[in-house]
């Protein structure tokens, strides 16, 4: 193996690693919408793997393309900038629609008291909500969510930006292997960072109460999945 291999492969790891970790929109939106939609662990990590697979090979594939048919590095570029223009809008919009749509289930939901009267003036009142009962009796195996498709979709809109000219160029000027090593351990630092974040989150949030807040879940997912979006528009991120 040689030094400039090492160099590069030490590179695809800490670039993947970091890119990762300061990139909320790469792990935010999965711990969020975990919660909400009460998803388990084993499909919290599936989800998450699929789209961080997604996000990367999206990329590889049009590093791939560029390589073989000779396009400058500039010409990807403007490429990767529109894909993650799209993206970031896409995320902001869906994240939007789910924080309103969270709302007026919190509002649906709100706890009510109805008294009922007895003989010999005697009452008594109950209180309950009536949307987790239609949730309950309504809800199907049949009935699934369209949330992990969309996210699936916004992720693999999601370009990685430093993959295509910081590592794929550079590997690819010496061998496939290369290209094709640099290339995986970029993509396997990436994934297992969202997953070891995602993971972390999952465990460390079920054990906080949450039991006041329980009406706003996919409210305050929405909103933190917006918020992802602006972040990236107004910083970079």
């Amino acid at each position: 193996m040689s030094q400039d291999l090492v160099v590069l492969g030490t590179a695809a790891a800490s670039i993947g690693f970091f890119h990762t970790l300061l990139g909320p929109d790469h792990y935010l939106p999965f711990i969020a919408m975990s919660r909400s939609g009460e998803w388990s662990l084993r499909k919290t990590a599936l989800i998450t793997v699929l789209c961080g697979a997604g996000h990367v090979l999206s990329s590889v594939v049009l590093g791939l393309i560029g390589i073989s048919f000779g396009f400058a590095v500039s010409r990807l570029q403007i490429v990767e900038s529109f894909r993650g223009s799209l993206a970031t809008w896409v995320l902001i919009a869906f994240g939007l629609v789910y924080f309103i749509w969270g709302i007026k289930r919190a509002l649906r939901n709100r706890a009510h008291t109805h008294l009922h009267e007895h003989g010999c003036r005697t009452s008594h009142g109950h209180t309950h909500d009536h949307n987790k009962e239609h949730v309950h009796v309504h809800k199907t195996d049949g009935n699934k969510s369209m949330t992990p498709w969309v996210l699936f979709i916004i992720f693999i809109l999601g370009p990685c930006e430093p993959l295509i000219p910081l590592l794929m160029y550079p590997a690819a000027k010496s061998s496939f292997f290369d290209l094709w090593l640099v290339t995986s351990i970029f993509g396997l630092i990436t994934i297992m960072t969202m997953l070891g974040i995602v993971m972390s989150s999952y465990f460390g949030i079920s054990i906080i109460p949450t039991a006041k807040l329980e009406r706003y879940t996919h409210a305050i997912a929405g909103a933190i999945i917006s918020l992802c979006g602006i972040s990236i528009l107004l910083f970079g991120l």
